[in-house]
């Protein structure tokens, strides 16, 4: 685990090399086709001969749940061991690691006829409006998913419109975690102002690998928009700004900078809560070493 920029897929590779392993995308963008430079989604040569899942398995216009993520990481764990390998979970969205190992609540599955409904009513109404209604039912989950999260408060109104019963209520209840166990290490940058340069090094290093270009061409589609998760992924969705012509260049850069590091707070804070996890730094020259060695005293 570690937040965006710190190193984690490098480190993964090498882990897995080392150790037999193959290596479960713990990442809500990498499992799209064709977001490759702004998700800083490994090559194939850079995958070392690795097995990497959950990597390019959905078109942008799908949706991908935490509670998909959950079957299927279950599921690829059960056969890696069966082939005699060790599953590596790698990645940066937190949401994913915490249904793993405390566990997701039973929630009514995706209903079409009430998401279409509530759409059309964000369409006559707007989605603060259905912010709004929210935070009269379920105020604490108001409270939790921003007045311009579409995604979240969509799926806060469908839960609440098929059950009767709040998402937070639902949430709350006994949930399903995995059978584990885990060694949980954290990958982090020694400090922040070390994150921040890397952050907006990597961001110059994507426009410079073609990431306009990228994005240009999911752009042209027609058929994308930017409330769709994979659109909401950051850089995504400033570059996509920027082609729209609602900002300059340079205004789409610091924007963009700007989401991503507020992305790898937003991560951090998550981690901090990981209090039985190994901390790795990212600076540390004998970094693989000393996670080698942690790995080796737990039984895997």
């Amino acid at each position: 685990m570690g937040p965006t920029a710190s190193g984690k897929t490098a480190l993964a590779i090498r882990l897995a090399q080392e150790l037999g392993g193959e290596i479960i995308s713990v990442d809500s963008a990498l499992v799209y086709r064709g977001m490759d430079i702004g998700t800083a989604k490994p090559s194939h040569d850079e995958r070392g001969g690795i097995p990497h899942h959950l990597i390019d398995i959905l078109d942008p216009l799908a949706a991908y749940s935490t509670g998909q993520f959950h079957k299927d990481a279950e599921a690829l764990m059960v056969a890696i061991r069966d082939r005699g390998h060790i599953p590596i979970l790698a990645g940066g969205t937190m949401l994913y690691f915490h249904g793993l190992s405390h566990g997701l609540a039973t929630l009514p599955p995706a209903n079409p006829s009430v998401r279409e409904t509530i759409a059309a009513e964000a369409q006559r109404r707007g989605w603060e409006a259905l912010h709004q209604d929210l935070e009269k039912i379920d105020p604490v989950a108001a409270a939790r998913i921003h007045s311009r999260d579409p995604q979240r408060i969509q799926r806060a109104l469908e839960v609440f419109r098929l059950t009767g019963t709040p998402l937070t209520t639902l949430i709350a209840r006994t949930q399903k975690k995995s059978d584990g166990p885990f060694l949980k290490l954290v990958l982090r940058p020694a400090d922040r102002e070390g994150l921040h340069q890397r952050i907006e090094r990597r961001f110059m290093a994507m426009l410079e690998q073609g990431l306009m270009e990228e994005v240009g061409r999911l752009f042209d589609r027609g058929d994308l928009h930017t409330d769709l998760p994979a659109l909401r992924a950051v850089g995504y969705r400033q570059v996509w700004s920027y082609l729209e012509g609602d900002c300059s260049r340079e205004a789409m850069i610091e924007r963009a900078v700007i989401a991503t590091r507020q992305f790898a707070k937003r991560q951090m804070t998550w981690l901090q809560k990981e209090t039985e996890a190994q901390v790795l730094f990212s600076e540390d020259p004998q970094l693989l070493g000393r996670a080698l060695s942690t790995i080796g005293t737990q039984q895997l």
